[in-house]
């Protein structure tokens, strides 16, 4: 059971969220969609809103996902899942049904969005806005040289809007 909560009483610790516990990032519809596994991103406030920001590679299925739609879900889930988390961040969608692989299954938000059954902490977001990171903006080169080769193309970031948030009763 999940119940809906205001997003600024999520209680939880961003950086612990998201950087050790990992995120599955779900974007499509019930008939078509696709998951990925994230450790990168935030949770806070922008333009008088309660946001997450989120970075995927256009080389990943899910991102073919997030470009076509309005809309994406932000599962967190317990330790329990940890194999799945790691299925889910190696395996691609494209070669078969990722979740399922993972032992996973999905929920349907009534907005009509996907998330992962299980989760301690679900945000339903809609896109705001996008940009590609780009070479020139990196201050830090020693980031770029560390996480960009040749065949690591640069992410997408996105920020996107909670609009809903759900955690496990």
């Amino acid at each position: 059971m999940m119940k809906e909560i205001n997003p600024v009483n999520i209680t939880d610790n961003a950086v612990e969220l998201i950087g050790h516990k990992w995120m599955l990032i779900t974007a499509g519809e019930q008939e078509s969609f696709n998951l990925m596994t994230a450790s990168w991103g935030g949770i806070g406030f922008m333009w008088g809103k309660p946001v997450a920001f989120v970075v995927v590679r256009p080389n990943r299925y899910t991102y073919e996902f997030i470009e076509k739609k309005e809309y994406l879900t932000l599962s967190f889930m317990g330790e329990e899942f940890r194999s799945a988390l790691r299925v889910c961040g190696t395996t691609s969608g494209r070669n078969g049904d990722k979740m399922a692989a993972a032992g996973l299954s999905p929920i349907v938000t009534e907005m009509g969005n996907v998330a992962v059954e299980g989760a301690d902490l679900v945000l339903e977001c809609r896109k705001l806005y996008s940009d590609a990171l780009k070479e020139s903006g990196f201050v830090d080169k020693s980031c770029l040289e560390k996480w960009y080769a040749e065949d690591n193309p640069l992410h997408r970031m996105y920020v996107v809007e909670i609009m809903h948030a759900w955690i496990k009763e």
